[in-house]
């Protein structure tokens, strides 16, 4: 099982959302509200959130406003930081083996799913965008989950709320599921998931497990090549 971070196992993005709003207008005045920035810049790189920030909102230094949305996250998230509801459970639940897949750098996985007792879970095959040439939607991701976990991509499975994770796991040959919030206020989610590639759509965590379980159930997800 790989799985994405943001959205699946934290519940993070509408409070990153809300500090990168902040953040947007402490250093270049422009108004955006968390919801703007969540539909926005959700599961976008670096990279991508400075072109938004430069193209869409005419801000002339992205990397001035990043630096000031890291200084304040971090601390939010060792303060509010929770998991997404019923994940702890499906974690339990699921005799699997288990990585992470993220777009983020390690430094903020470590900030925030680290802070989490499901950490263990995953710990040490937590992987993140810096570890690879290219993030999500590249394969490179994935492929280092199953090459370090010794699993070939036919018995993997990978789960995601962005397009951009389900093209890199269907670009590495593993199964994708797509994951929605139950409370994810943005419309077409299902329709943008599917379009990808998802082959499952899971709201929310119970929808989740019974989606894992059927399928290893038929196909066996996880099979190491070796111990």
């Amino acid at each position: 099982m790989i799985f994405d971070c943001d959205g699946v196992l934290i519940d993070s993005e509408p409070l990153a959302s809300r500090v990168l709003a902040e953040a947007i207008h402490r250093v270049s005045g422009v108004t955006i509200n968390p919801h703007e920035v969540l539909v926005a810049f959700t599961g976008a790189s670096a990279e991508d959130t400075q072109h938004i920030m430069r193209n869409d909102y005419r801000i002339s230094d992205p990397a001035a406003v990043l630096a000031d949305y890291q200084t304040h996250l971090f601390p939010e998230f060792h303060r509010q930081l929770r998991e997404m509801p019923g994940i702890a459970q499906v974690l339990e639940s699921l005799d699997i083996r288990k990585c992470v897949a993220s777009n983020s750098k390690l430094e903020r996985l470590v900030n925030s799913l680290g802070i989490l007792p499901i950490w263990r879970h995953f710990a040490p095959h937590v992987y993140s965008a810096d570890m690879v040439a290219r993030g999500k939607p590249a394969p490179d991701l994935p492929l280092l989950c199953l090459e370090r976990c010794g699993v070939v991509p036919e018995r993997a499975l990978f789960v995601d709320d962005s397009p951009h994770g389900i093209e890199a796991a269907r670009a590495a040959g593993v199964r994708a599921v797509g994951f929605i919030d139950l409370n994810d206020p943005r419309p077409g989610r299902e329709d943008i998931l599917l379009a990808a590639g998802a082959s499952n759509i899971a709201y929310g965590a119970s929808e989740l497990h019974d989606i894992i379980v059927d399928i290893h159930s038929r196909e066996r997800i996880q099979t190491p090549v070796h111990a």
